[in-house]
């Protein structure tokens, strides 16, 4: 299997996602920095992810992104499956035309169930366990920026500004005295 930086980056923000959700909204351009991970391609990535169902955004000033379901109902094969990313051991691709025209290599077999291996244990693997082992390790989850959204109960009046000569000797300027 050849796992590309697309199911990698998309499993490592996803912990970083679910690390940070419980402060509000994750935005893209904090895990890009914190990741070190090209914002366009997270961009990418979670437009993906969001159409499997697996985060969810929010739109506007606070907005970003949370998991779409429980970390512990989201497997890390979920992921790499909603980026597009196969877990194909075999050189045709599971299509059994190894060596052309309908002809299996000697080794199909072997690679066929090496995926099912895989994918099996990536289905064991859910990003709770994941976020846990980060937690153990010692990781520190900033606490998010708190955003006050709270209407204030007095009117809010900004000063009137008024295009006028601020004393006598600036009025007798102003008139060409």
């Amino acid at each position: 299997m050849r796992l590309t930086t697309k199911g990698r980056f998309a499993v490592t923000a996803m912990i970083d996602l679910a690390l940070r959700q419980a402060s509000g909204p994750v935005t893209l351009a904090a895990i890009s920095q914190r990741q070190h991970i090209s914002l366009s391609y997270l961009e990418q990535l979670f437009g993906k992810l969001r159409r499997h169902h697996l985060v969810e955004s929010t739109r506007g000033p606070g907005g970003g992104y949370t998991l779409g379901r429980k970390a512990s109902e989201i497997t890390v094969a979920d992921i790499i499956l909603s980026v597009d990313e196969p877990i194909d051991a075999t050189q045709c691709g599971g299509k059994e035309n190894c060596h052309g025209e309908g002809q299996r290599c000697m080794t199909h077999d072997l690679w066929a169930e090496l995926n099912e291996r895989m994918v099996e244990f990536l289905r064991s693997v859910t990003l709770q366990k994941l976020v846990d082992e980060q937690l153990a390790r010692g990781v520190a989850v900033e606490p998010g920026p708190s955003i006050k959204r709270a209407i204030s109960p007095t009117p809010v009046v900004k000063p009137v500004r008024v295009n006028a000569p601020n004393s006598v000797f600036a009025l007798a300027s102003a008139n060409g005295h």
